[in-house]
């Protein structure tokens, strides 16, 4: 017969382990932290003092965000390679949630701030212009979302170092997805050189022709500045019997940004970005259906 004189009742032991009663039954149904002894005339349950230890890693792997089927599957695995990198993708996954609330807080942010804004918007107006011949220098790839553009940088930079290339102009970024996406974004970044360029991969040498478009530059943090001046210029577009040169298969023809300056030395709020989407005239290239 069991010796309860050395075990706790179900109530001193949440009281020691910091974990609710709720929560200890819980975890009995789920197999991770059965009593040690149950009477099965009352339904009592005891614990022994050596469970402490168990139940303080079970707390502290429900406070990093571990659900009760995880927590049980990594009791089984400490010590080994499977529980360190169990840890560190939940670490990972962490940080990320982190960065995206703070994103948010800033979002917040900016939008109690609004009325400034819109009136700093207001100003911002799109014009056609023409772009003459142009030479880029370009890395194309997929990155996890549009916030995630600088892996394309951070890749680019070095190997235009790495193969000598004169940069002659401004850079800025491409967009390829005929839609916004919310992850797996296709994407080129780009600086302009000469004509002559040659590049070896991963880069490419674009050779774009005279083209017609629609530009705004506005001043302010990406995610807010990019969609206004997207606005404005649509406005304009619409306004001016024109309409989107857009190609899936023809680059040139995909909407772009310019950076005026370096994100990585510049406040968000004084970032300047000019947009520019290539358009030809509405009733031009008119499709068989519309002959």
């Amino acid at each position: 017969m069991t010796d309860i004189s050395k075990l706790m009742p179900i109530g001193h032991f949440s009281s020691l382990s910091r974990i609710s009663v709720r929560m200890l039954r819980h975890y009995d149904a789920n197999g991770v932290l059965a009593p040690a002894f149950v009477d099965q005339a009352t339904g009592y349950r005891w614990y022994s003092h050596d469970q402490l230890r168990e139940a303080n890693e079970i707390r502290r792997l429900r406070d990093v965000g571990f659900g009760v089927s995880a927590i049980g599957a990594l009791l089984a695995s400490r010590g080994t390679r499977a529980y360190t990198q169990a840890l560190s993708a939940q670490r990972a996954g962490l940080a990320e949630e982190s960065s995206a609330a703070l994103r948010r807080m800033a979002l917040i942010e900016r939008m109690l701030n609004q009325q400034f804004q819109e009136d700093a918007m207001s100003a911002v107006s799109a014009q056609l212009t023409y772009l003459h011949e142009q030479t880029l220098i370009s890395l194309r790839g997929r990155v996890p979302d549009y916030s995630a553009e600088g892996e394309l940088w951070a890749r680019f930079m070095p190997e235009i170092s790495a193969q000598g290339i004169r940069i002659t102009g401004a850079g800025g970024c491409i967009e390829h997805d005929g839609e916004y996406r919310e992850h797996d974004v296709d994407e080129s970044v780009f600086l302009e050189v000469a004509p002559d360029t040659e590049a070896a991969e991963p880069l490419s040498v674009l050779h774009f022709p005279a083209r017609r478009v629609v530009t705004a530059t506005v001043t302010g943090p990406y995610t807010d500045a990019i969609p206004w001046a997207h606005a404005v210029i649509a406005a304009f577009i619409a306004d001016n019997g024109l309409r989107p040169a857009r190609e899936d298969h023809d680059l040139a023809t995909h909407h772009f940004n310019i950076y005026r300056n370096d994100p990585s030395q510049t406040p968000e709020a004084e970032l300047v970005t000019s947009v520019f989407m290539p358009v030809v005239d509405a009733l031009s290239d008119v499709d068989s259906e519309g002959r």
